[in-house]
């Protein structure tokens, strides 16, 4: 029915609607706020560097002496820097309560180790560039990372040294994909990065995954602002992450099997690099891991 008389004359001309503020000020307020990110992102850099600084000192004294108090205080560190990034953690799972556990994790991201520090008592393995990296590396040597050349003359003494750090009852985290990937897939795990296996109690498959972007699941298109490979240059990549709001990262903490039940590396690298891609896929398609 089509409306005649005088209501069709009132509606003669379409309804305009005008902004109370208009221009870019009426963009700012429904669209990603530029403003309000900038001054959000320079914050939380700001009190991240303060707090480094602040730790350097205390953890390293606390590392001159045996016992536990530099390994909690490392977990401390990095839960305190998440909690200034903004980033919540969901850990499914636990650590191992074992001595001389190998945890085998994914890796995505130059955030992965702010993650799996805050949420494990172990110690990094990085490539020994990570330690000239600016803020990076002043982090990864808080959390007592460490650094291997992987050049082919010292893979042999390297491995050795990591083998004897676990028979004297340290813990470490390994990522064998050997690079960090874009965040929508896998990359397949080497087995010579589990030549040190043999000298764990217990081998974990860890999955990291980041699952939330301002409260709402991840998709694809968001993934690169986690997610840190090729050329990307740190700084920039942090920027953009610092500005952004509902962020949070899964930890995925299977249960792990002694290395012995698996009769070589490239057995081991597949079942664990299987049991990951797994749970990342199931994560990512937000769905509930078992």
């Amino acid at each position: 029915m089509i409306a005649t008389g005088p209501v069709a004359a009132k509606r003669g001309r379409p309804l305009r609607f005008t902004p109370r503020m208009p221009g870019h000020l009426w963009n700012d307020v429904l669209g990603d706020r530029p403003l309000g990110g900038r001054f959000r992102a320079a914050r939380r850099l700001a009190c991240v560097v303060l707090f480094t600084l602040f730790c350097i000192p205390v953890q390293a004294v606390l590392i001159q002496f045996s016992g536990p108090a530099k390994n909690h205080f490392a977990r401390f560190y990095f839960r305190t820097l998440c909690r200034l990034i903004g980033m919540k953690l969901r850990v499914l799972g636990a650590p191992s309560a074992l001595a001389r556990t190998l945890y085998v994790s994914n890796h995505t991201s130059w955030l992965d180790i702010l993650v799996l520090g805050a949420t494990l008592d172990a110690r990094f393995v990085s490539k020994s560039e990570v330690a000239e990296w600016p803020l990076i590396g002043w982090v990864a040597k808080l959390g007592r990372t460490v650094f291997v050349s992987r050049s082919r003359g010292r893979t042999g003494t390297e491995a050795q040294d990591l083998r004897l750090r676990m028979e004297q009852g340290e813990s470490l985290i390994l990522f064998p994909e050997g690079t960090t990937s874009d965040g929508t897939r896998v990359l397949p795990f080497r087995s010579s990065f589990f030549s040190v296996a043999s000298a764990a109690a217990w081998i974990k498959p860890v999955t990291v995954v980041y699952d939330r972007l301002g409260g709402l699941p991840v998709g694809r298109r968001d993934r690169p602002l986690f997610a840190w490979y090729g050329d990307m240059e740190t700084g920039s990549h942090a920027w953009q992450l610092l500005r952004r709001t509902g962020t949070r990262v899964s930890v995925v903490l299977d249960e792990g099997f002694p290395p012995e039940v698996v009769p070589d590396r490239k057995a081991l690298a597949a079942r664990v690099g299987r049991s990951v891609t797994q749970t990342a896929a199931a994560l990512r398609q937000n769905r509930d891991v078992a």
